[in-house]
């Protein structure tokens, strides 16, 4: 296969974006090469706003042929929360044709070497990023969030952390030389010497299972983690949000023919309505590494079936804030107010249960009962979206009706501090756009004990759901914080506090339980917002998530190293 894109080219062209990775990820300091700014593309072949958005409208209606091997029917049936008939189809596959086809590839892409593989995992998500318009579109009307959002977390967020994924994957597979002399003195004998050779080799086919609220911001690090390590890797989207990952897999497979590689190193597998096909695929044989985001139920699945692959999971959690005291009143209850109701609360690291103290807090604007905090609350996120255009904004759509049914179910669960309200979106009269509901709870009067409403604050309400939940004292607040992780998982805890013995306390919970700790936000860092290059996305320490975004222990077991030594 002639390449268009050669060796030499891609890494003049993508080493030093490699380097400025390498470099971030160890300093840990802010660093992207992706804009965040939809204004700042349109220039050096990337499409603007307009073009966009008419590449996104060209693809609704028609069928998008990857050129795969054992196409066997074209599946659809996307419908955006925004109440929009995609009418996309896509190649369904014959598993036992598309399965060996990838693996054919492997050996020529094993064989590139681990700067190669980096520099053109580089350029597919350089070719991403040019479309980051596009896939604005695509992710949100898959996933139901607003434009904006859509456009950052979809794109450049996405992009950079699937960029994190290569930098830790080369670094890995560099640690160990490709060649060493090895000579052992034998004292008047001859030296015993040795010439080694050591490849790193991919375990496999790579599975990455799409979630539907963030699909390239969840695909993108084990995709692109997978293929830099070696292995193909077979692309099994959410059936709702389908596009923006079948948009990735079409540019992979072009990137991947232009330099010389067999296109089927990445390939879709979409399915029939109702097909379920994930079971299936991750029992596979041939599929040695998962990668999934979504539900508990099923990551617990994969995790105890699927043992012939390595799985890498992020399931539920129940992320908790303790509220202890603040100097900045205001600026916490902005900070909560924005947290909850950022899409919807359809984040994995939305904050769920705000555990206050019963007597109250201590702020700089004097002492806040429990009833006073949680009705200041309500009001910072009533002023927060009480304008109809900021709210849609901040809002997006409620994803599935799940979302919507335990959103309704909440209001019965205790008292409502802040009701629910619907919210009509003028451009999208389908959508179904919810304000935040919170509900006052009663924790237990000794974190030992338990109350009517822990069934509640300890299950995962997925959506726009939060409860404020009366807790004794700070320590039974900080006891109850270590239960909660400990037996249901948290993406991520927050807390507030100016009392140092408080802080610690949290801290060495978090600490003890590995959970990803953010103290006193009050500006414009939410606790819901993680960084690439910087921030840890889970720990892999607790049940929300058995690996974290990203670290060398992601990518590390997707490869081995194997030896092959001669006499010198």
């Amino acid at each position: 296969m002639a390449a268009e894109l050669t060796a030499h080219d891609l890494i003049t062209r993508h080493r030093p974006t490699l380097d400025q990775a390498l470099e971030a990820i160890r300093t840990r300091a802010y660093w992207s090469p992706h804009p965040e700014h939809p204004k700042a593309y349109g220039e050096l072949g990337s499409l603007d706003a307009a073009a966009g958005k008419a590449a996104f409208d060209a693809v609704l209606g028609t069928r998008l042929d990857l050129g795969q091997p054992g196409t066997d029917d074209w599946v659809g049936g996307e419908v955006s929360p925004y109440g929009i008939e995609l009418g996309v189809t896509y190649p369904h596959a014959d598993l036992d044709v598309l399965l060996p086809a990838m693996r054919a590839g492997q050996r020529a892409w094993r064989d590139a070497g681990a700067e190669t593989r980096a520099v053109v995992c580089l350029e597919i998500l350089k070719r991403i990023s040019d479309r980051t318009h596009e896939f604005a579109h695509a992710v949100m009307h898959t996933s139901g969030q607003a434009f904006l959002m859509a456009f950052q977390a979809g794109g450049p967020h996405a992009q950079d952390r699937g960029l994190e994924a290569v930098a830790y994957a080369y670094v890995e597979q560099v640690r160990t030389p490709d060649t060493a002399e090895w000579t052992k003195p034998q004292g008047k004998r001859d030296p015993l010497a040795l010439t080694k050779r050591f490849t790193p080799v991919p375990r496999g086919i790579g599975l990455v299972i799409g979630c539907n609220t963030f699909p390239t911001w969840n695909g993108f690090p084990g995709l692109f983690a997978s293929l830099a390590t070696g292995n193909a890797v077979l692309v099994k989207p959410h059936p709702r949000a389908v596009l923006p990952l079948a948009l990735t897999v079409r540019i992979a497979r072009e990137v991947l023919t232009q330099a010389g590689f067999d296109p089927n190193l990445v390939a879709l597998a979409a399915e029939r309505p109702g097909e379920g096909i994930a079971k299936t695929l991750a029992t596979r044989p041939e599929i040695r590494i998962i990668d999934y985001t979504g539900s508990t139920s099923f990551g617990d699945w994969l995790e105890a079936n699927a043992r012939q692959a390595q799985v890498y999971t992020e399931k539920a959690g129940v992320n908790t804030v303790v509220v202890e005291s603040t100097d900045d009143y205001k600026g916490m209850l902005s900070n909560l107010a924005f947290s909850l109701s950022l899409y919807s609360g359809q984040m994995c690291t939305t904050p769920q249960n705000l555990l206050i103290p019963r007597e109250g807090i201590r702020t700089d604007e004097g002492h806040r009962t429990f009833d006073e905090v949680t009705a200041d609350l309500a009001r910072a996120v009533d002023a927060l979206l009480g304008d109809d255009a900021r709210a849609n904004a901040l809002l997006g759509a409620i994803v599935n009706p799940d979302v919507k049914a335990r959103l309704e179910a909440a209001a019965g669960l205790g008292e409502v501090a802040l009701a629910s309200r619907e919210v009509t979106n003028p451009d999208f009269p389908g959508a179904v756009v919810r304000t935040p509901v919170i509900v006052k709870l009663d924790g237990a009067r000794k974190y030992w004990e338990r109350t009517d409403d822990e069934a509640a604050y300890m299950s995962e309400c997925f959506g726009p759901v939060s409860f404020a939940v009366a807790v004794d004292s700070v320590a039974d607040a900080v006891e109850l914080l270590r239960r909660t992780v400990r037996e249901k998982g948290a993406m991520t805890v927050g807390a507030y506090t100016t009392d140092p013995e408080a802080e610690r306390a949290i801290e060495e919970i978090c600490l003890e339980e590995a959970a990803q700790l953010s103290l006193n936000l009050t500006g414009g860092v939410y606790v819901n917002q993680t960084a690439a290059f910087s921030d840890f996305h889970g720990s892999g320490g607790n049940p929300a998530a058995n690996a974290a975004l990203t670290d060398g222990a992601f990518v590390a077991s997707r490869f081995r190293v194997v030896e092959v030594r001669r006499e010198a």
